[in-house]
Formats: structure tokens, sequence, C-alpha cells
């Protein structure tokens, strides 16, 4: 078919668009399948957000993703071998630039205490960090005891004593109360000072209609639906409300911990520095560029036996337990403390090797796959903290899927049915199913725990002085920031 252009004032390329638009459906309001307009109550109403960036959400950073050696660097001092190296890649996401403070989880507790304690005290109890974690037989700690959490001159200091069970309750309110704001701000809710009990925010509440709340007289969302009320309560498609603050998995701190991004120096190029040992560029742990500030300690640990802090005068660290969360240099992602400080609790259950036939695209162990536990109607049910009831698919709902077998895929190929490995729990061995990865170094631990690449576990109930903990959030649609 011949196209012919005829000389009407109207350029080739206009043209071209006109084409174009057309062969796509029309205008960008109108569906590319059937027509039909977007955003339209005439034509039924079905709604198309615009592309809206990921918000930014309180004390988070953007790591941009990619792949990176995943694994210990240097010689395996312990002798271990729980890390060997092996090539993944991570997907970009959000974690926070510094750890939880004791200021942060003091605010957790005083809601809770405000929402919970008259209906559920016991639940605001279990929350609360174990201050008798500073206690030692030989040591006189028993200041700590008493004025770690509480006292002003600790409030930028990081919350320790926190078990990995507490600091995964501290996420849920965490989203909770970030996505309470945005939509209070966006005037979709007014704010309700009087929540109690189960009768709070709660964000999967209230996108399955289990939560009203205080709806504005001229606020909520329009609702296009012709044959709808005329407001609606947000969606998740609506792009208002963030995905939820949670552990990162050991992958995302690890690469997090490295900041591989500041060895990319030349612009449109793979540059990639294969055995960067430390948080830092360089193998010390000073600081070795020239300026006022070169020969400091580059993180808070301890330096020999019975060395916390250099002597007076010339504090090598300047900290004797714990620093400030900022206390010392960002690494390339800015990221404060990822060596030192206090070790981290992250997602991971914890096996004693790494294989290298894990999967190399965002790994993690500890999948639970479940869903939402409904009534007999069909709705979602809650419990009585007023969060929406999960359980574990059946096997029949997962019938013969090929990704996935079984809803607990805790001990995949590492202690299940199917694999060799099985491990006698609390008889020939401490593995379990409840042990979870820690990582990076403390202020009581030697340089060499300051490697991302090093790995401990605890159990997820236990906490100890030298862990704490910093939130994640998946990044949605585009890799890269604005």
């Amino acid at each position: 078919m011949q196209i012919k252009f005829f000389n009407t004032g109207v350029s080739v390329l206009a043209i071209a668009t006109l084409i174009f638009m057309s062969s796509c459906g029309g205008s960008k309001g109108s569906s590319s399948t059937t027509g039909w307009d977007y955003n339209s109550e005439d034509w039924g109403g079905f709604e198309k957000t615009e592309l809206v960036e990921q918000e930014t959400g309180p004390g988070l950073v953007l790591i941009e993703g990619g792949r990176f050696s995943m694994g210990e660097v240097g010689e395996d001092v312990v002798f271990e071998n729980h890390a060997p190296r092996r090539t993944v890649t991570v997907a970009s996401f959000y974690m926070d630039q510094s750890e939880v403070r004791n200021i942060d989880y003091r605010e957790y507790t005083y809601w809770l205490e405000r929402v919970y304690g008259e209906v559920y005290p016991e639940y605001v109890a279990s929350s609360s960090p174990d201050k008798f974690v500073w206690r030692e037989e030989l040591s006189y700690n028993e200041p700590y005891v008493q004025t770690y959490f509480e006292h002003p001159a600790y409030n930028d200091y990081p919350v320790v004593g926190v078990s990995w069970e507490q600091a995964n309750e501290y996420c849920k309110w965490r989203t909770d109360r970030v996505n309470e704001k945005l939509l209070v701000e966006k005037g979709y809710l007014e704010l309700d000072l009087n929540q109690a009990g189960e009768e709070h925010f709660n964000t999967e509440s209230y996108l399955v209609g289990q939560y009203e709340g205080i709806v504005p007289a001229k606020g909520g969302k329009k609702n296009l639906d012709p044959t709808g009320e005329e407001t609606r309560s947000v969606k998740f498609e609506d792009g208002v409300l963030l995905p939820d603050y949670r552990l990162p998995t050991e992958a995302e701190w690890e690469y997090a911990a490295l900041a591989l991004a500041g060895e990319q120096d030349q612009k449109g190029e793979e540059r990639y520095v294969e055995n960067r040992i430390y948080p830092w560029s360089g193998m010390s742990v000073r600081n070795q560029e020239r300026g006022k500030g070169m020969g400091d300690m580059m993180a808070n640990f301890q330096r020999g036996r019975g060395d916390m802090m250099g002597v007076a005068g010339a504090l090598n660290d300047n900290a004797l337990i714990t620093a400030p969360v900022d206390a010392y240099p960002p690494n390339d992602f800015g990221l404060y403390n990822m060596a030192g400080n206090v070790s981290e609790w992250v997602q991971d259950v914890f096996r004693p090797v790494s294989h290298l036939d894990v999967e190399d695209f965002n790994p993690f162990r500890g999948n639970i796959f479940e869903t939402q536990d409904l009534d007999e109607e069909g709705l979602p049910q809650r419990d009585s903290l007023g969060r929406i009831k999960y359980r574990e698919y059946t096997q029949e709902e997962i019938g013969d899927r090929e990704n996935y077998r079984a809803s607990n895929v805790v001990d995949y190929e590492d202690g299940d049915e199917n694999s060799e490995v099985k491990y006698d729990t609390n008889n020939s061995t401490l593995i379990s199913n409840t042990l979870r990865v820690i990582k990076g170094g403390s202020w009581r631990d030697r340089a060499y725990w300051l490697r991302p690449g090093t790995r401990r576990s605890m159990e997820q109930e236990k906490s100890s002085a030298t862990i704490g903990f910093r939130c994640a959030m998946i990044r949605v649609g585009s890799q890269g920031g604005k």
C-alpha cells in the first residue's frame, strides 16, 4: 500500500504521530484494547492512575539494585565456611539510613500503651526492649539497665534488647502509622486520636473495608463507578499508600553495606570491584583520605582485648558502648553504621552454608506462603489486635503448580523430606527454623566482623546488647529514582 502526503500544512511528523496514536487506541485517556475511555463515568468508570513514582517513606534511602558477589571476602578466620562467594542480583529497594533509635522505639511503645494499654496490657509489655541484656556476671553495667533506653542522652543511639519477633512487630506498626498519615495529609481521612484496641487504623484492614475511620465531610475519593456510592475509600492501585516496612533480607543488607555504587565512576560502564572488604574503600578501618579526618576510625568496634575506645584524650572511636546512629561517615549509598555500632537482624532463616545452587535473584530463605483467612461469608477475619488473619495455603490449593510445591519452604532442599540434610534440633545441632541471620559487627566485636559478608545467628525470640535493626521496603516500578 502506497501512502501519499499532500501539502496541507501538516508536517510529516504530526501525521505519523496521529497514525501511531490511532493504532494504540486513540488518546491516552482510552483503552488500547477496547477503545473505552478511562476514568469516565459515562464508560463504566474503570480507573487508570497516571504513572506515579513511589514516594520515599520517612527515614528511607533508595538503594539501586544490581549484581554483586555475595559472601565472605578474604580469609575465613573462624573456619566455618558459612558464606561462600556467589554472584546474585538484588532488586532495587529502600532501606533506613540509620539503625532504629531509642527515641523511635519509645514512640512505638508509647503508641501501644495509648491504644492497647487498657485492653491488652500484656501485648504492650511484650513489646518493651529487654533492658537486662546489659547485665554480665563480672561487669558493672547496671547503669545501662536503668538509663540506656529511657534517658534523653541516649535518644539517638540504636535501640538494643529487641528480638527478631519484636523488630517485625515494629515494622508492622510503622507501616500503618506512615500510611495513616498519608491518607490524613491527602484529605481522605481525618486524624482520629481516640482509636483504641482493635478499632484503630491498620493498612490491610482499611484496604479490605474492615476499617472506615473518620471520613471528612468533603473528603473521600471520588467514585467513578456509576453504580456505586459518590465516594470510596483509597485502593492500593491508586498509588497513595506505601508498601510494607519490613526487615531487609540478608542479600539486601549485604548489598547495601558494600555500596558498590561508589565504584561506578565512569558513567555508562559496568565497573565492578570484586573484593571490597568493608563498607568503605580501602583495606583499613581508619580513614585513608587526606584531610582533617585522616586516621579517624571508620566504625565503632573493639580494637583489641580490653580496648573499647582507646585512652583518655585520644579516644580512637569515641564510643565506649554504642554511639549515635550517625556518628561515623556514611557509605556510598548514604547509609550509616553498616559496620560496627550494633549488629542487625535480617529476615532470613539461618543455615550454616549458603549453597552455591540457591536462587540467584533476590535470594532468601524463610518463605511461608500465606493467604487471608476468610470466614464462612468469604470476608477477611481480624484478630484481637485489629489485624487481618492469615493462614498457610493448603496442599489442595497449591495443586500441581510448577513454581512451588508447599506453603512452608523454610527447609527447602536443606532439612525437608527431599534433602539429604536432617537437623535434629537441640540434640545433635542448634540449627532450627527459628534461628535468624545477624549481619554486621557491633561495638563488642573485632574488625573481622565489620566485613559485610560475615554472618552469625540467634534464635528469633532472643535479644542482645549488641544487636539492633533497621527497616527496608520494596521499590515498585522503575529500578531507579527520579
